[in-house]
């Protein structure tokens, strides 16, 4: 996760637990607030290895779930920090 949402969590046990929902969520394969558009790309990334993103609007702002093509890493940020 980035700085920004470390931080946040740390102060804030509701966020805390709020990233934490939109985490479970993004495993299932809940996108979130995302255009329509963007939820085919998402279940298309899952079948062909592209980058998956994931947007939740939560109490502190809009975060992003983001997964790299190669898998090899996934990113909680703020979506100033994009």
């Amino acid at each position: 996760m980035s700085r920004g949402i470390a931080d946040t969590i740390s102060r804030n046990e509701k966020f805390s637990k709020e990233v934490l929902d939109c985490f479970n969520k993004y495993i299932m394969g809940c996108w979130g607030n995302l255009v329509e558009e963007d939820i085919k790309a998402n279940d298309m990334a899952i079948k062909n290895g592209d980058r998956i993103l994931e947007a939740y609007n939560i109490s502190q702002g809009k975060i992003y779930i983001i997964t790299e093509a190669d898998r090899s890493s996934t990113t909680i940020l703020f979506a100033n920090e994009y």
